[in-house]
């Protein structure tokens, strides 16, 4: 193990802090492109005209069922052969983009079907219009089902990132394709990067995992919302002082029996 690390990675550091944010770079533009194209095409599943739901759905079949890779082939190759041609950067985000758009499109699908009926009628009750029902009351609902499923296609469109080596995009893994070609060092080279790689999502995969059990608890993550929240309880806590109790006594006014219940109705009130 000693012969192991033998590649000066000093004289390899610009490139590979170049390479990092290429990669990121492709990461936040493909993850943007695909939310957004992912949540138009679910909205086609669940239009009520047929002719945009059966676009929509061999959309997301025939993206679903071909490798990635073919996507970036036909993307950078195939439509220079017809006389398109894209930068790779451009080839490569949208190969990303229209891939991982399918298996989006199918998460929020999933999870504007899951939001219960009931809350479209209770929407129509208080006099929204359909684009008010659902930006105000469906979406926020449907975020917090997609946001597991959301969190893996993130983590995953970072790492799929590698397979633009086969189009030099002048990402992470083709640095490290030529690194070792000129140090001939393969294991060694492709070790490092692995761990690169490592380094990069298990980070993102925590925070996100943390943003999950965060607004699944109903925790405010606007400055917005986290100040409805604290007039909430100041207003429950002004409009029954002496029905606060451990002992679950009702003397307040308000009927708030413990502090509790005005967490409970604070949150309620911050994801309305």
């Amino acid at each position: 193990m000693s012969g192991l690390f033998q590649v000066p990675w000093t004289g390899y550091e610009h490139e590979l802090w170049q390479a990092v944010r290429r990669t990121l770079s492709y990461t936040a533009v493909s993850f943007a492109g695909a939310v957004l194209l992912g949540l138009t095409v679910a909205l086609l599943r669940l239009s009520r005209a047929w002719p945009a739901r059966a676009v929509a759905a061999v959309y997301t079949e025939v993206f679903k069922n071909v490798p990635l890779l073919a996507i970036i082939f036909l993307t950078y190759f195939g439509l220079a052969s017809a006389g398109i041609r894209l930068d790779v950067f451009t080839a490569g985000c949208l190969s990303l983009i229209v891939f991982y758009a399918a298996y989006l499109s199918e998460i929020f699908r999933s999870a504007i079907s899951g939001v219960h009926a009931g809350q479209t009628e209770a929407g129509e009750a208080l006099g929204l219009g359909r684009a008010g029902i659902f930006g105000r009351v469906i979406l926020p609902q449907a975020v917090r089902q997609a946001l597991p499923g959301t969190n893996t296609m993130l983590v995953d469109l970072l790492k799929s990132t590698s397979l633009l080596v086969t189009v030099s995009a002048a990402e992470l893994m083709s640095e490290g394709r030529l690194i070792t070609s000129e140090t001939f060092r393969a294991l060694e080279v492709y070790l490092v990067i692995s761990a690169v790689y490592f380094a990069l999502c298990y980070p993102l995969s925590q925070l996100l995992l943390l943003l999950e059990r965060k607004v699944r608890a109903g925790v405010p993550l606007s400055p917005w919302r986290r100040r409805r929240v604290r007039a909430a309880r100041a207003l429950l806590a002004a409009d029954a002082p002496d029905g606060i109790s451990g002992t679950g006594g009702t003397g307040g006014t308000g009927g708030v029996e413990n502090i509790g219940d005005i967490n409970d109705i604070a949150r309620k009130e911050a994801t309305a």
